[in-house]
């Protein structure tokens, strides 16, 4: 599956809106858990395996060039990190935890 980049067809839109572009990358298998272990801190590749726990190392590594090429991690000295970017887009997304707790609580766990 080729990187998501706006103005050019993506999931869910044949015009590539941007934020349609970047819901088709961060929905993408892992690449939200992804950033959110590496905003515990830059890590290893194995470090960042460890963190996400039941991860391949071929989805891990597909996630990495793609984040990376929507620049939102970089490879550094102690491996790799969020940018700026990528911090900032932890931090709009971190209020919709709050949201989606909320929302959790409509579902009964005897009904699911």
């Amino acid at each position: 599956m080729a990187l998501p980049i706006p103005g050019k067809p993506v999931r869910g839109s044949k015009s590539g809106n941007h934020l349609m572009a970047l819901f088709d990358l961060l929905g993408r298998s892992w690449a939200m858990g992804i950033i959110w272990r590496l905003n515990e801190g830059s890590c290893t590749f194995r470090a960042l395996q460890d963190r996400c726990e039941s991860i391949s190392p071929t989805t891990l590594n597909r996630r990495i060039k793609e984040l990376t090429q929507a620049f939102l991690i970089e490879r550094t000295v102690d491996g790799y990190a969020l940018t700026e970017q990528g911090k900032e887009i932890f931090e709009l997304l971190e209020p919709l935890e709050s949201w989606a707790r909320g929302w959790a609580t409509n579902f009964n766990s005897d009904e699911t």
